[in-house]
Parts: structure tokens; sequence; C-alpha cells
């Protein structure tokens, strides 16, 4: 039953592994713009396609972790 919970947990992993790399390349807030517009758009493109219905998670996440990097980056400058 384990296995099955943590089944699709490396998808959070792996894109939060990307957007931390994204994080130390010091982007611009147009940047993080850019990189969450695509994963909003390819999550629901990927939710009706068949064999990619099972990576969902990797643009999705990538466009969360964009988000509260934005977020932060607010809070910094404000």
């Amino acid at each position: 039953m384990l296995q099955r919970v943590l089944e699709s947990g490396w998808g959070v992993v792996l894109s939060g592994i990307v957007a931390l790399g994204l994080a130390y390349a010091d982007l611009s807030v147009d940047a993080w713009c850019a990189v969450i517009v695509p994963g909003l758009l390819l999550t629901p493109a990927m939710l009706y396609h068949k064999r990619l219905r099972h990576f969902v998670l990797l643009p999705s996440g990538i466009a969360l972790v964009g988000g509260m990097m934005l977020v932060i980056m607010n809070v910094k400058m404000g």
C-alpha cells in the first residue's frame, strides 16, 4: 500500500529539483512567469493524453514551485 501512495511522489520531487535549479539561476520575475505559463498550459493537455497522463505532476509541480518563488520574490522586494 505504501508503494501505491508514493508512486506519484517522484513527479513532485523531480519538478522540485528542476525548480530549485532554476532558483539558483537567479531568474527575473518575467522569466518566472515564462516558466509558469507553459506549465499551466501543459497540465490540462497532458491530462487528456492517454500516455502522458501519468506524468501530469511534472509541469504542474514546476508551475506551483514557480508561483511560490514569485511570492517569495515579492515578499523580499516589498
